[in-house]
This record gives structure tokens, sequence and C-alpha cells, in this order.
């Protein structure tokens, strides 16, 4: 089985300005002349993981990683109830891709990611599909009204003691309505315990929909230092309560512009909170997509997983720039 290259450090790293009093952390590893790729990490908010740079060949690979805004080494960062979020969107984002990619003089980019970084990839690959050599991802969303609801709401029906902790951890007359705008409400308070215990209860429903995930990574949403734990459950509540800015099923009905882009789409059998129907439908309209489904993976992956997606990566590498 396919296993992680050995840990590289970047040889260039940044902060870029984006425009709105935000910076954007940036780094690059491996070969400085390789083929360009782009690790679009999930959340939103959880900011880009180092140790994803190992599912590169580092003598193939030019690897670029990024903290979207808001997150991880970018500034201001969100757990400062003060900053704002009103210009951090998914057009925001895309913008901000785009001139990291101008600045780093690259034509055209190989796109990894998985969870919201799906949702981000797609958007940003139907945007600027020139600018896209191939895609892989690992845990397809396209951030759906119905998807967010199930993941919120629906999925409860698996784990009611759970969800009830959830549910009640907002105001009593605001349980029987859209908990996400709730949440959001609740973690821009004033009141910075009111903040605290919300995002905690958050992350703990969060972390009760992967609890079975054995061989993936249980605990993952909690286990964050507090300041990056405050910032992905605001800019996750941002963007769910807004629908991620995109329109009811705008990904898939858009999957036609990604013609030609080889890709890809590796899921879990065993998420609970992105079930596969989202990775399938995607899939039946992308005919250069390939969805390899992971039989003992559920949402935060499984050695089996990993391997996979490394095996495709590879194979993008082998094609050359």
């Amino acid at each position: 089985m396919a296993e992680p290259f050995p840990p590289v450090e970047p040889y260039a790293h940044g902060l870029l300005e984006v425009g709105d009093g935000n910076r954007i952390y940036w780094e690059t590893s491996g070969n400085t002349q390789g083929k360009a790729a782009l690790c679009v990490h999930g959340g939103p908010g959880s900011g880009g993981h180092r140790g994803v740079r190992g599912m590169f060949d580092p003598e193939v690979f030019r690897i670029v990683l990024f903290d979207q805004r808001g997150c991880g080494e970018s500034l201001p960062h969100a757990s400062d109830p003060s900053v704002s979020l009103d210009h951090n969107t998914t057009d925001h984002l895309i913008a901000d891709m785009e001139r990291l990619r101008e600045h780093l003089g690259i034509d055209r980019w190989l796109l990894y990611g998985g969870s919201w970084g799906s949702t981000l990839i797609l958007a940003y690959a139907e945007r600027h599909p020139e600018r896209v050599s191939e895609i892989v991802i690992a845990g397809v969303t396209m951030t759906r009204p119905e998807e967010t609801h199930w993941l919120y709401h629906g999925v409860g029906r698996l784990l009611p003691g759970a969800w009830e902790a959830f549910r009640d951890a907002v105001p009593e007359a605001e349980r029987d309505g859209d908990l996400v705008a709730s949440y959001d409400r609740l973690v821009n308070s004033p009141d910075e315990a009111v903040r605290v215990e919300a995002a905690r209860a958050w992350c703990a429903w969060e972390d009760a929909v992967i609890a079975h995930e054995a061989l993936g990574h249980p605990g993952y949403y909690s286990d964050k230092p507090d300041d990056a734990l405050m910032a992905f459950v605001r800019i996750c509540t941002h963007y769910f309560s807004h629908d991620a800015w995109l329109e009811d099923g705008q990904l898939l009905r858009d999957a036609h512009r990604l013609a030609g882009i080889p890709a890809v789409l590796i899921h879990g059998r065993l998420d609970l909170g992105s079930p596969l129907k989202s990775a399938w439908e995607l899939a039946k309209a992308w005919p250069d997509a390939e969805l390899k489904v992971i039989d003992d993976s559920g949402h935060t992956g499984s050695p089996t997983l990993r391997a996979t997606a490394l095996d495709a990566i590879a194979r993008f590498g082998e094609k050359g720039r």
C-alpha cells in the first residue's frame, strides 16, 4: 500500500496581500521546476495541514499550500471577534487562489483537497477551467442546502443523543429552526462565554458524526487549540448559513465546464456527514472523473483512502507539467 513521502520543508513562504485588509499565508516545497499542485484545505476555516505535503513526490511536484482567509497563519485571524467576515466568501477565496497562482508564476496546477476543499476546488475549476490540469478530491461535497441540512439536522436520526445536545445548546425558541444560523449568531455574540460554549458544542457534534471512524481521525474537530477552534466554527457557520454564496445545485449544474479536466473522486462509504450520493451525482455529470468508493473509510479517511489518493496523484505526476 502506498505510503506518504518523507517530510519536506518549504523553500519559500510568505503572506500575500489579497485586499480588504487580508493577507493569506502561502508556502511552496518540493521541486522548484516541478508540476504545480495546490492543496485546498477543508473546514471551511480549518487551515492547511502541513502534513499534506507528504502526499506529493517532492522530486516531481512543486507543492503549494495556503491558508484561506481568517484561519491558519493568514491574517487577520477569525478567532478575534472583532474581525469581520464580510469579505470572506467563496468568491473572495476563488479570487485569492487566482492571485496566488499569478504571484507564483504558475500557468496551470493540479488541485487536491476534500470536504469543504472539494466545494472550493469545484467552484474555482468551473470559474477557471483553463488553469486546472487535473483534480484529485478525497471526500466530495458541493455544499448544497440539502447537504448542510443533512449534516446538522438529518443525520441526527442516527445519533439522537448527540444531536439533541447539539440542538439544546441554542436558545429554546430557536431549536425548531435553522440550527446553523443560530450557531452563527452565537459565535458572534459579544459575550465571550457564549461564543466559547457554542464553538465547543458545534465541534462536539462534528466529532459525534465521525466517532465511528476508527481508521480515520475520531475527535478531529475538538482537538484544536482554542484560537483555531473558534476561527473554524466562526467561518463554518458563516459559510454554511449563506449556502456558501452558491446557487442551489450550481456546482453540479455547471459540471460541464469541467470537461477535459481529468479527475479522481475518492469517497468513503462510511461517511455519515457527507453521504456518497454527492460524489455519485458529480461523477455521473463529469465524464472525465473516475469515482473510487472506499469501503473502510468515513469522512476523515483511512489508510486505503490515503493510498488511493497517493496513487491518483502519482499517476497525474507521471504526465509531467
